[in-house]
């Protein structure tokens, strides 16, 4: 008798049908690319650890850079004439005010949540220190209810105030009111409001060629925003409104 075949290992695998083959190779392909995703999540998510490391050490030295010419300012206010010295104590507290709301604007980027009222509270506060040095008659008031929104929100809406309020104090000679309201849960407002002279006629912030009012149009378009121009009471003063949206919701068409 012959002697029998020897039975290799690949005779004792079940040989697959096509069907069962072509999905066995998706089966693969997408093993793959889940891998290769887990590596660029994990590419992406050092760099973004990267770049906020960076970000914070440039944010820290600019604000030490800052106090460095504030105290160069101060010391120089030893020997200088008394006119003198008092021009270099206004310019040290304006650059320090302007190192203050530049790191609290910054550093709002880093957290999930803003409690709204102490965000514009501080800024505000900040803000008058470094518009309204020595002007005790002046004040920016803040009108706010205590709620939270994303940080994301927070980032360009101080933004826009700061813009709006630095526009007011070019104009107006009264204090400035700061009013945050809700609408509805997922809508909100925020106005400026002064006492000045108000509005020109016709005016259309489109048509604005400062690059403070283009700065705003263009942080509300980021947020899908609206923004308002309106007079004040008796034709004078202006109020500035903005209305948003929270992350994920969108404002109605207007009619």
């Amino acid at each position: 008798m012959g002697r029998a075949a020897p039975v290799t290992r690949s005779a004792l695998i079940p040989r697959l049908s096509p069907p069962e083959e072509h999905h066995r190779a998706i089966a693969v392909k997408w093993r793959a690319s889940l891998a290769r995703e887990r590596i660029l999540r994990k590419q992406n998510g050092d760099l973004l650890q990267t770049q906020r490391a960076r970000s914070l050490e440039f944010e820290h030295r600019l604000f030490n850079g800052l106090q460095l010419i504030v105290s160069a300012l101060l010391l120089q206010c030893r020997t200088a004439t008394a006119p003198v010295a008092a021009q270099l104590g206004i310019a040290a507290g304006r650059i320090s005010a302007f190192g203050r709301v530049h790191r609290r604007l910054q550093l709002v980027d880093y957290q999930d949540k803003v409690e709204i009222k102490r965000h514009l509270q501080e800024l505000c506060d900040d803000l008058a220190d470094l518009l309204f040095h020595g002007q005790f008659n002046k004040t920016i008031v803040v009108q706010s209810p205590n709620c939270e929104i994303p940080a994301t929100l927070a980032l360009p809406l101080g933004l826009i105030v700061n813009e709006l309020i630095t526009n007011s104090v070019k104009h107006a000679k009264s204090d400035i009111t700061v009013r945050f309201e809700s609408i509805t849960p997922v809508s909100h407002s925020i106005s400026v409001v002064d006492e000045g002279p108000g509005l020109p006629g016709g005016f259309d912030p489109a048509d604005s060629k400062g690059l403070g009012m283009q700065i705003v149009q263009a942080l509300v378009k980021e947020i899908g925003g609206e923004l308002r121009f309106l007079t004040g009471i008796n034709g004078r003063g202006t109020h500035v409104t903005l209305t948003f949206y929270l992350p994920g919701f969108q404002i109605p068409p207007m009619l």
